[in-house]
């Protein structure tokens, strides 16, 4: 693990505890350092987990996205996996002190756990990091930065979410919308059935972000879907909250957020 890593724990009066969800979830975060946006509450409203089933995050950072899904799915299983000691560690506290079950692994996604590499999951998730190292601006902390540039290419972690999928298992993955291209790329080598979300900030402006999800041995022919449209309005024209009602629903509860429904023939992978 490289020097930006974050390794020591956090003092408490480096965080703060803020709601998420309404308040049906209380998330420790650190003041200044990698904090939760709307990014891993929309990813977490996405997915189309239930109670029962099993969920790998990813890069799980403070343990946002798991914390909110299973707050909305009560008796789903959480994993996690943060390659930053005291994010891990952050991320295991959430989701403790919020009631919820789960276990956080501290480890690189090069290197996972025998306990992980043990287990097939329904539900793989991420929010990989969103700038390539050459790309990267300097941020405003060391594992801030280590949050927002990546060392390991998307292929490579599409390639592991894939792995770790059980048959028919669906990996979704919330990224910019400008590296859409390396992330199409690694779904179609890896997972079939794929589904593109873009999320645009206001409806007359460009994706910003978008939502991908492919399901592990499932072939049916790819669909892009109607963007979902983050605030009301062409501009933002005064500090007052203007999310749309829908957006607004998944930020302020625990309510999901489900893809657009589209009628598809899914069909398992053809033998050899």
């Amino acid at each position: 693990m490289g020097s930006g890593l974050r390794t020591d724990p956090f003092a408490e009066d480096e965080l703060s505890r803020d709601d998420f969800l309404g308040g049906a979830v209380r998330l420790w975060q650190p003041k200044d350092g990698y904090r939760a946006g709307v990014d891993p509450v929309l990813l977490a409203a996405s997915i189309p987990a239930k109670t029962g089933e099993t969920v790998l995050e990813l890069g799980c950072g403070g343990g946002a996205a798991l914390a909110c899904l299973a707050t909305r799915v009560p008796g789903v299983t959480c994993t996690g996996v943060e390659m930053q000691p005291a994010y891990a560690a952050l991320a295991q506290r959430n989701l403790e002190d919020n009631g919820l079950a789960g276990t956080v692994h501290c480890a690189d996604l090069s290197s996972l756990p025998p306990d992980v590499k043990a287990q097939r999951f329904d539900h793989v998730i991420a929010n990989p990091p969103y700038f390539e190292d050459f790309r990267a601006v300097a941020a405003r902390s060391r594992e801030r930065a280590v949050s927002r540039s990546g060392a390991l290419p998307l292929e490579k972690w599409v390639s592991v979410a894939s792995k770790r999928l059980k048959p028919g298992g669906i990996a979704t993955f919330i990224q910019r919308a400008d590296r859409l291209p390396e992330l199409l790329s690694a779904f179609f080598a890896s997972l079939g059935a794929l589904e593109l979300w873009p999320i645009h900030p206001r409806s007359t402006r460009p994706a910003r972000l978008v939502l991908l999800r492919g399901r592990k041995e499932r072939r049916a022919a790819f669909v892009s879907h109607p963007p979902l449209v983050l605030h009301r309005g062409e501009n933002h024209e005064k500090d007052a909250d203007s999310y749309t009602d829908t957006v607004s629903k998944v930020l302020r509860s625990a309510h999901a957020l489900p893809f657009p429904v589209q009628n598809r023939r899914l069909v398992g992978r053809a033998g050899p």
